[in-house]
């Protein structure tokens, strides 16, 4: 694992290849252990909000509703990035313009899919599928590399998985319905988001807020040419009317949260180590998706649940160090 440094500018930790062992010094492995936490912490938060994002977003949001709550989700917090980050974005060359304005297309689908996948289907089936995203971004980072991800890290994205399938019984999987298909496409979507941020050359000098606002930019342009359509739903102005201290507190939630903050840490933390590593930590967003229907819903997951649990937290930190060793 590279060392981090706050003040390395982004361009010359892309520049760095990686270190071998004979090159590593006594004190840079003792410390790297405590410095992947540093970077893993803000991912696995981003899991937790995501986590919770599924009943926030099921309280405000029907299948009329769907775009406009997208709309508003994203152009709450644009006009804070851009103030922010104005100079900065003046600065994006054109090649970084539009490779984030690609990301930000992956993005809007990835949002489109799973908003009303989440409509269409159960939380508990949701969050599943969605977790499919640790299996399907090393086999796809593998195809790309043409190098096969190790049987360790397979066997503890399978272990993962399993707990997964245990920890969402307890709720009652459901019969396969079009919402879970939407889920399954939204998990491919975000495995070549998380591929593509880590492979397109043009955006590794840029930094993450410049990156983030031109994603998020891009992402409301297609939900507001969507929502200029007759027949997509009610109109984000009717529905901005519409909601009450409740639903405003979940949108700005969902658009804080589960939107600005997630994705600037994702866009932080994915060049910093592997997209692999990312999306493992990313998969024990069931986990806490559990946990806050359990905390805010009353949910009751039951043993298996709760033995599913272990086995996600015992997956995925099989599956960091195995990652570690392998980019060693």
């Amino acid at each position: 694992m590279r060392a981090v440094e706050v003040s390395t500018p982004p361009e010359e930790l892309e520049n760095r290849p990686a270190m071998s062992a004979s090159s590593i010094a006594a004190p840079v492995s003792l410390g790297a252990p405590r410095r992947a936490w540093l970077t893993d912490l803000p991912v696995l938060l981003v899991a937790v909000v995501w986590g919770a994002s599924y009943l926030a977003a099921k309280g405000i949001t029907t299948g009329h509703t769907v775009i406009a709550v997208l709309v508003l989700r994203f152009a709450v917090v644009l006009p804070v990035l851009v103030a922010a980050g104005w100079s900065r974005l003046r600065a994006l060359g054109a090649a970084q313009w539009r490779g984030a304005a690609t990301l930000g297309l992956i993005l809007a689908g990835i949002f489109l899919l799973e908003t009303y996948g989440v409509v269409h289907t159960s939380a508990t089936n949701a969050g599943l599928i969605i977790s499919l995203t640790m299996i399907f971004t090393p086999l796809a980072e593998s195809a790309v590399t043409r190098a096969l991800p190790s049987r360790s890290f397979l066997a503890a994205a399978a272990l993962s998985v399993a707990g997964v399938v245990l920890l969402t019984q307890g709720g009652g999987f459901t019969a396969p319905s079009l919402g879970d298909l939407l889920m399954l496409l939204a998990a491919l979507a975000r495995t070549v988001h998380v591929l593509a941020m880590s492979r397109i050359k043009a955006v590794r000098s840029a930094d993450s807020l410049s990156l983030t606002t031109v994603q998020l930019g891009s992402a409301v342009a297609v939900f507001a040419v969507i929502a200029a359509f007759p027949g997509t739903g009610a109109s984000p102005w009717a529905v901005a009317l519409d909601f009450g201290p409740r639903e405003w507190a979940g949108l700005l939630f969902l658009s804080v949260f589960c939107t600005l903050f997630a994705f600037f840490v994702q866009m932080w933390a994915v060049r910093r180590t592997s997209p692999s590593r990312v999306s493992l930590l990313l998969g024990t967003e069931p986990l806490w998706a559990a946990a806050a229907g359990i905390a805010l819903a009353g949910d009751r997951p039951g043993a298996l649940g709760l033995a599913g649990a272990v086995l996600v937290l015992a997956g995925t930190s099989w599956g960091r160090r195995t990652a570690d060793e392998g980019a060693r």
